[in-house]
């Protein structure tokens, strides 16, 4: 019972917080595994990577499944809602007060505040994904030259992908192939 209430917690100040889609919730998401110890940092990119190639929101794939893993299907739906609810609730204030602040410039100062705010969580969750997957912080403190730091196979992909993804305008979904066979290949 502690860990529904723990999901509910989390996730419910996730999706409260976690302004600008389901990218912004990987901080988020980091921070509750280091908490909570229900899952890693590679956890995270793992679930990421799954997220992003399913159908559905990223932050609702990812809620399910931390919540099917702590507390089976009763947690992946707790979860799931939990993230969501915020937004509902929010969206039915704002419906609600809508006419009385169309054209508010305190409404459109709030707005302005949270692009920024919106901008630096997704910037804070690409740099993330990047230090996981690309640097090998803990080689770089062991052996401490720099050519140890990077991940040269998952910094080849991902150059690899950038030029290709420049060059031919394909379908994202042959990109996530490409990059799943050359993980299951490289070993990543």
């Amino acid at each position: 019972m502690m860990t529904i209430l723990r999901l509910i917690v989390e996730f419910f100040k996730t999706g409260l917080f976690a302004v600008g889609g389901g990218l912004a919730t990987l901080p988020f998401l980091y921070e509750m595994g280091e908490k909570t110890g229900w899952f890693s940092n590679q956890d995270v990119l793992n679930l990421l990577a799954v997220s992003e190639s399913t159908p559905g929101p990223i932050g609702i794939n990812m809620s399910t499944y931390v919540g099917f893993i702590t507390s089976s299907v009763p947690g992946a739906v707790i979860a799931s809602l939990s993230l969501a609810a915020p937004s509902i609730i929010v969206i039915l204030l704002v419906i609600r007060v809508l006419d009385k602040f169309k054209g508010s410039s305190l409404v459109d100062n709030v707005f302005k505040c949270l692009r920024p705010a919106s901008i630096g969580m997704i910037t804070a969750a690409f740099l993330g994904v990047c230090q996981e997957t690309l640097l090998k912080l803990d080689a770089f403190a062991g052996l401490g030259t720099i050519l140890n730091v990077i991940n040269w196979k998952g910094l080849v992909l991902a150059t690899g992908l950038f030029v290709l993804m420049r060059k031919w305008k394909v379908h994202p979904i042959a990109y996530i192939g490409i990059a799943a066979a050359a993980g299951v290949v490289f070993g990543f």
